[in-house]
């Protein structure tokens, strides 16, 4: 891993913070890929498991609420809303609030799901968590905070 706390030359902290970027971004990809197999139903799209997850976490949600969180676009995430209350995971109903807006609520079946998909990641992650020394895994509590603040900049 590179340290940047060394570099001061202008053109080599550049450099230095483009080999931390490229080596972040493998890493993150590569756990986040490993972690998505680890869902209760390999039918779910990884997208639909984003959609799903994040209801069950903040419901009720309309369709507007949910597609702003995932970054996509109102058609795409009716599609994608579509295919997850046609599997019986997500309920659409009236928001009592505006009878105009449909809000969404995750189903037992959905919130099982959700449940079971994180069990199993769990189930893969904490013993390799666990086989980490504890200056180790203080570290990584550590990078968890700055990768945290990394997403919501």
């Amino acid at each position: 891993m590179t340290d940047l706390s060394d570099v001061t030359d202008p053109p080599k902290r550049a450099v230095a913070h483009a080999q931390l970027s490229s080596e972040v971004r493998g890493s993150v990809l590569r756990l986040a890929r490993r972690l998505r197999q680890e869902k209760a139903d390999t039918e779910v799209t990884d997208a639909q498991m984003a959609a799903l997850g994040y209801v069950f976490q903040a419901e009720p949600l309309t369709i507007g609420q949910l597609g702003e969180h995932e970054g996509v676009t109102p058609p795409s995430m009716n599609r994608t809303v579509g295919k997850l209350v046609d599997a019986g995971l997500l309920t659409r109903r009236p928001d009592p609030a505006d009878g105009r807006r449909v809000v969404l609520e995750t189903t037992p079946a959905g919130a099982a799901f959700v449940l079971e998909t994180r069990r199993r990641r769990d189930e893969w992650l904490v013993p390799r968590l666990a086989a980490l020394s504890a200056d180790e895994r203080r570290t990584l509590a550590d990078a968890t905070a700055v990768l945290r603040k990394l997403t919501r900049s």
